[in-house]
């Protein structure tokens, strides 16, 4: 391999997955006229959609809201599954000719900007190299657009169990389902109680002998229609397009309301949801125990089921779940505090996703290294001090394309500006003092392990994060002060 020192890119698309598919096509919508290349540590596109291949792997999020806002979704499931969405994507990637664009197994090392040059000089390797004396590449941009996620693909979270080697089934996170795994007839044991947790119950249970979903705490599980009730009356007097944006912003309004229910009236909320599941499962069913988390509604993600599927593994006796602590692993399964004991041939550690923020790229301005953690957020997008640069990524409380689909389109304003007005750089440049807060309000377990290699969240705009799809939609793209505190150059 060798050096390509005279490459040279408008924009540098790290990641080709949701996020980095669908800002390469604002891109090629927007600003033809700006050269680009997409940049994929993995073989294939698609990112998590791809990586992830566990039974039932579906979005946790509606596909209205979780799709693109320049793309409709028209498949009839509000909830879609993996397959579903991989191919959405592909084919969004099709329609806009990316893939010549893709380089694949290419994983970004580092950045360096050069204010004399205006210019990021970026180290890649590529993974599928043969020789261990070739040299990285090297590819110049003048803008990067990190769409890389917020999750670690080389690994999950698990737990330390005590006497976890003296079991004699098999262990599996989610993360890397074994292809070949057989569960026909097998006793499993599902650690968790989170998204992938109430995915995998429903889609395992007719297959096996027993299924127990082991929890500490329970969470919040709402059920929802796999197809969205406003569906069929609207298609009778509208174009599928109409149907799209009057469904997602219907779909927009009720996440934030039901959000906002979560900090303002919590308990009317939580008796609602807790009253849901009392009807799926019956007055004689521990609903305190396994359904009634100690914290509030959106204190951490609500879980949606679509129809109920979960809810009907339990009602017919094929699921079951077990509230109570882990004391250990043993040769046939697991011991709990309370002395019971699961048989198990198989145990699914469900336990949650570790976070890696910014794809884990050494940053440098100048020679200097960028310590990410000192930086304050600008508009959910961009970092204090770092020069043409922003990261895509998603809210925790809505859909996470909603937020990707405005900084993309943020950032194409942005460049179209500079274009337009002869500037090299941009640099989000705080104009007064500010105090600190975390930049995500969420107190999910994958949060709140992170928090100490996260960069900061500001007290005021256009530094604080809002989490609110309408309150970020009129501020990045209505507001003639969308580039407020923003040092052009």
């Amino acid at each position: 391999m060798k050096k390509e020192e005279n490459e040279l890119v408008d924009v540098l698309i790290v990641g080709a997955g949701l996020a980095g598919v669908g800002s390469a096509c604002q891109l090629r919508r927007r600003s033809p006229e700006l050269s680009f290349t997409i940049l994929e540590s993995r073989a294939v596109s698609g990112g998590t959609w791809d990586l992830f291949r566990y039974p039932g792997i579906r979005s946790d999020s509606d596909m209205y809201t979780y799709s693109y806002g320049f793309k409709p979704w028209v498949n009839k499931s509000a909830i879609a599954d993996g397959g579903t969405i991989l191919e959405y994507i592909r084919e969004t990637a099709d329609e806009y000719d990316l893939n010549q664009h893709i380089r694949y197994n290419h994983k970004v090392v580092s950045a360096q900007w050069s204010s004399t040059d205006n210019l990021w000089t970026v180290t890649v390797t590529r993974s599928d190299t043969q020789s261990d004396n070739e040299e990285p590449l090297i590819i110049r941009c003048r803008f990067i657009l990190s769409c890389t996620g917020y999750y670690d693909y080389e690994q999950g979270y698990t737990p330390e169990f005590a006497g976890v080697d003296d079991f004699q089934g098999e262990i599996v996170h989610p993360q890397f389902w074994p292809e070949q795994l057989d569960y026909k007839d097998k006793r499993v044991v599902v650690i968790g109680s989170g998204a992938t947790a109430v995915t995998l119950i429903p889609s395992m249970a007719n297959d096996t002998a027993s299924l127990v979903m082991l929890q500490r705490s329970p969470t919040y599980i709402a059920n929802v229609p796999a197809e969205d009730p406003w569906l069929k009356p609207l298609s009778k007097f509208m174009p599928s397009s109409w149907v799209f944006r009057s469904i997602r912003w219907k779909k927009v309004l009720l996440q934030q309301y039901i959000y906002r229910m979560s900090r303002k009236k919590p308990a009317g909320l939580r008796r609602y949801l807790l009253n849901e599941v009392r009807k799926e499962l019956g007055l004689d069913y521990d609903v305190d125990t396994h359904f009634t988390p100690s914290y509030n509604p959106w204190d951490q993600r609500l879980c949606a089921v679509p129809d109920g599927d979960m809810f009907t593994a339990i009602r017919e006796d094929k699921a079951e779940v077990v509230t109570d602590h882990i004391d250990h692993f043993n040769s046939s399964g697991i011991e709990l505090k309370s002395g019971k004991h699961l048989d198990a041939d198989i145990v699914i550690v469900a336990t949650g996703l570790q976070l890696k923020f910014g794809g884990d790229i050494a940053y440098c301005i100048d020679g200097e290294k960028v310590d990410l953690t000192e930086r304050f957020v600008y508009r959910g997008m961009m970092l204090s001090g770092v020069p043409n640069m922003a990261m895509s990524v998603g809210y925790t409380n809505s859909s996470y394309t909603l937020k990707t689909g405005l900084t993309a389109n943020y950032v194409c304003g942005l460049l179209q500006k500079m274009e337009r007005e002869g500037y090299r750089h941009v640099i989000p440049t705080p104009r007064d003092e500010m105090n600190e807060a975390p930049l995500l309000d969420f107190d999910a377990g994958y949060v709140l392990r992170a928090r100490d290699i996260m960069p900061k969240n500001g007290d005021r705009e256009p530094w604080k994060n809002y989490d609110s799809y309408t309150k970020d939609f009129v501020s990045l793209t209505l507001k003639p002060s969308k580039y407020s505190e923003l040092e052009f150059h």
